[in-house]
């Protein structure tokens, strides 16, 4: 009985798409750095537009003379931009970046535009994690961490080291059993947290932060968190690096990059480990937040090809655009209520997994 699989990019894709890939080897490292370049600079505006809106309303202009002069900003306006509103948006930028960067592993490790930063288990041990800190040790802290977010970090690694003993036999990973094994694990951790909710000794107030945290709502952090975790967000991406070109061999077929001296089952675990840290560094931030790092890798990779290396940072700076956005609206669209953004990314992206399913339906064999 065969396993179902589907590629990273399918035959016949889009004319569209294949033009636009066309056009950038055409133009190749000049229109490829221009790329780069003009995603930063709607990056920027994304942060800029995002930080005049909100209950309080600060106008662009004076966000720019505050910028570069210094000057502009009321007291109050300052308080609610330095003290609230940017760490919140630098916060979904992070997490934007780094759901993007590990769906863009795990899609390029599994070989399947399906696989997703949350499918292989890692975020329901930063669940169980995250719930045990808020539950618990609520008024405990470490470094300027919360035990919330160390938790979720020791959570996500403890759950992909057992997923990852339950897929590897005879001293090799089956990817397919990896994603069947994470599915179920982080299944299982995911749904246990209600009974944590259960036995809250403070029901009242740690149920409300629980069910708000599993619904995907990132929060204010504090500037020496949001800090450690922009540099541990910042040395995962440099390790990412020479991951992407093994990668690269590893589509090629695993004896093809043993014989090119891939050492295969490390290059697997560090890919994992970093995907997994990466995962959590947006968990610890925002929750659980689905689809992510399903839709903004598959995009990018649809539209620029399969090099890895060239897609990391492609895919991480569309996936900081794409979440301060969605954070924007999910915080904007009910006013004064707030919408957590996990919650609208499930609106957004069930139909593009649907699609996906609808695309590759004849590809699937039993």
């Amino acid at each position: 009985m065969g396993v179902p699989t589907a590629g990273i990019v399918a035959t016949g894709q889009e004319q569209v798409a294949l033009r636009v890939r066309g056009l950038f080897a055409s133009m190749g490292n000049l229109g490829y750095l221009g790329v780069v370049g003009l995603l930063l600079l709607v990056l920027q505006l994304a942060l800029l537009t995002s930080a005049s809106i909100g209950a309080v309303h600060i106008p662009t202009h004076d966000l720019v003379l505050a910028i570069f002069r210094g000057r502009g900003l009321t007291e109050t306006q300052r308080t609610i931009l330095l003290s609230i509103r940017l760490p919140r948006i630098l916060a979904s930028a992070i997490v934007g970046g780094a759901l993007a960067a590990s769906g863009l592993m795990f899609q390029g490790l599994f070989r399947n535009p399906m696989a997703d930063p949350y499918i292989i288990g890692a975020s329901g041990g930063a669940a169980v994690g995250a719930c045990i800190g808020i539950v618990f040790l609520s008024q405990l802290t470490f470094f300027g961490f919360s035990s919330t977010a160390l938790l979720a970090f020791v959570g996500a690694v403890l759950t992909m080291t057992i997923v990852y003993s339950l897929a590897r036999a005879r001293g090799r990973t089956n990817s397919v059993t990896l994603l069947l094994a994470g599915f179920a694990v982080g299944t299982m951790l995911t749904n246990s947290t209600y009974l944590l909710e259960l036995i809250d000794p403070n029901s009242s107030s740690g149920a409300r932060i629980v069910s708000a945290w599993l619904h995907g709502t990132i929060g204010v952090p504090e500037w020496r968190q949001l800090a450690i975790i922009s540099m541990l967000f910042s040395v995962a991406l440099i390790a990412c690096y020479p991951l992407m070109r093994r990668l690269n061999t590893l589509a090629l077929g695993d004896e093809y990059a043993h014989q090119l001296g891939v050492r295969v089952e490390a290059t697997r675990i560090a890919i994992i480990f970093t995907g997994s840290l990466l995962t959590a560094l947006a968990v610890s931030l925002g929750g659980l937040i689905s689809f992510a790092g399903l839709i903004i890798p598959h995009v990018t990779r649809l539209l620029l090809g399969p090099d890895n290396v060239r897609l990391l940072p492609v895919t991480v700076i569309s996936g900081a655009i794409f979440l301060v956005i969605a954070d924007t609206l999910a915080r904007s669209i009910l006013a004064p209520s707030e919408l957590p953004v996990g919650i609208l990314m499930v609106f957004l992206g069930g139909p593009f997994f649907l699609y996906l399913l609808r695309k590759r339906k004849k590809e699937y064999a039993l």
